[in-house]
């Protein structure tokens, strides 16, 4: 299993092929795709982002000390966010997530490509999966 940092150099790497954004754009839509659909049993409000201008849904789950995430939205490019976010911290430590820093976000350039909701929907998707690892750090 990779580290949160050897993921976020791999998103970085990915990301550095396109000079465009709206290549990014469709690499991130892409990623939505690839990220399949949450099952139904998962979608509940509870597991509903609040502060997203979509819906967006997360549930997480505890194996053996490490948090796995799913993730669904009803936007394909924010399901596409998600996707990164879920690559990034499915599979580690809840220590870890908490830790965190999350470099990846701007050397890619998405804060800054980001709509004001899609950047507070991306706000709330990482508080929430904090908020899970801080819960389950035990």
């Amino acid at each position: 299993m990779k580290t949160i940092k050897e993921q976020e150099r791999e998103i970085i790497d990915e990301f550095s092929v396109y000079d465009d954004w709206m290549d990014k754009y469709a690499y991130l839509i892409e990623l939505g795709t690839a990220l399949g659909a949450m099952e139904e049993r998962f979608k509940t409000d509870e597991n509903l982002i609040a502060g997203c201008q979509s819906r967006v849904w997360l549930h997480a789950e505890s194996h053996e000390g490490k948090l796995y995430f799913q993730a669904d939205s009803d936007a394909i490019i924010t399901k596409g966010i998600a996707a990164l976010l879920v690559r990034v911290f499915s599979g580690q430590a809840p220590r870890e997530i908490v830790e965190a820093d999350l470099d990846f976000i701007d050397a890619i350039g998405l804060t800054s490509h980001l709509s004001p909701t899609r950047s507070n929907g991306l706000l709330s998707m990482i508080k929430q999966i904090k908020y899970y690892a801080i819960a389950y750090n035990k």
